[in-house]
């Protein structure tokens, strides 16, 4: 059997890459930093000409019609060069629930000027008190066809910046999925600094009307459609840390390999190599459990369990190559003149990004506990 990766996803692949080497550079990074959005607008167009924002969009609403693991190689691409450009909050968590449990007027309206890079939507996940979107704790109660939402949602990536946020609420009967306008009278954003310094915002709703046409999956679907969305975007993330880590981990070896103790490259060290080399273990343990998920939920099947993995693996990957990687540049590794610091960052957003390593892995333990993992 083979397991090697088809040529369209290596066609994908390198054609984000080439486009995110040649576009994103630090010099560029340093002036992103200075724009209150800190959203490169010039490469995010540049990726919708290239088709790239609607890789896993179906070809009728303005994508390439590819699939989730596609998707993932171009994220994965964004890692490796921490562009900031928001790939996982727009074009996994926001885009692929609507695409797969939207109206046709739904997928229309909000799918076809996202892939065209015209408009962006957005998700908000996270409560202060609670990383599960299908078991939130903000409110919604009918009122006619559509909802009046009060709750706070938090850790909201470019909430200012977009034409939607997608959002779950519970009711008397059931989680709902909706479609929330940031403008919309109610709503109030209070900006956030967080790790990676994405902008986001708390997201702090009181009164507000959500119309029918806004409403993704009433309180019979919502919960299933949300526990969809976390699921993949879990994987994304862990498909984006294969790239941070990896790039952390080259940059690495190239520095020890430069660099000079006692006259001779610091690579040859015994005790250096074998940081380098644990170093390369996990990315490639994490890249086999991230891609492992992504083609499960490909198919549509039960992955629940990978899924955990993959973001155990994600954390653990992302904490131990990080700390390596400054241990063996050195002081030079905390130096904002030198691109490590971004990289590392990252890698500490990403692991605490719906979840730690700790939690999911005593979920994951309970699991298999219970016998309900890895039981034939």
């Amino acid at each position: 059997m083979d397991f090697s990766f088809s040529e369209q996803q290596q066609d994908v692949q390198n054609l984000a890459r080439q486009i995110l080497t040649e576009e994103v550079s630090a010099e560029r990074q340093d002036v992103v930093d200075q724009q209150p959005d800190r959203f490169d607008k010039a490469l995010w167009a540049k990726l919708a000409e290239a088709g790239l924002l609607g890789v896993s969009i179906a070809e009728k609403n303005g994508g390439m019609g590819f699939n989730f693991t596609e998707l993932c190689f171009f994220i994965e691409e964004a890692g490796r060069t921490v562009a900031p450009i928001p790939v996982i909050p727009v074009l996994v968590s926001a885009a692929l629930p609507i695409q797969q449990f939207g109206s046709v007027e739904q997928q229309r309206r909000l799918l076809q000027p996202l892939a065209s890079g015209k408009t962006l939507i957005t998700t908000a996940f996270m409560e202060p008190m609670g990383e599960d979107p299908a078991t939130p704790l903000t409110q919604a109660r009918p009122q006619g066809a559509g909802y009046v939402v009060n709750g706070v949602k938090t850790a909201v990536p470019l909430a200012h910046l977009s034409e939607r946020v997608l959002i779950s609420a519970k009711t008397d009967n059931g989680v709902v999925a909706l479609m929330i306008n940031p403008r919309a009278e109610g709503v109030t954003l209070v900006p956030l600094k967080v790790t990676s310094g994405e902008p986001q915002s708390e997201m702090r709703l009181e009164n507000v009307l959500v119309a029918t046409c806004d409403v993704l999956a009433g309180p019979e679907q919502g919960g299933e459609l949300m526990t969809w969305a976390a699921q993949r975007t879990i994987v994304a993330y862990a498909a984006m840390q294969v790239g941070v880590s990896d790039k952390s981990m080259r940059m690495t070896a190239s520095y020890t390999a430069e660099r000079q103790q006692f006259g001779v490259p610091i690579a040859t060290f015994q005790a250096v190599g074998h940081r380098a080399a644990n170093c390369f273990i996990d990315v490639e343990c994490l890249k086999l459990t991230a891609y492992q998920a992504a083609s499960l939920l490909e198919a549509d099947v039960d992955a629940s369990t990978e899924v955990e993995i993959a973001k155990v693996w994600a954390g653990d990957v992302g904490h131990r190559v990080s700390f390596a990687s400054q241990h063996l540049h050195g002081g030079i590794g905390i130096d904002k003149d030198y691109p490590l610091w971004r990289y590392c960052l990252w890698a500490r957003h990403i692991e605490l990004t719906l979840g730690s390593s700790a939690s999911t892995l005593a979920k994951l333990g309970e699991k298999i506990a219970k016998g309900e993992a890895y039981v034939s």
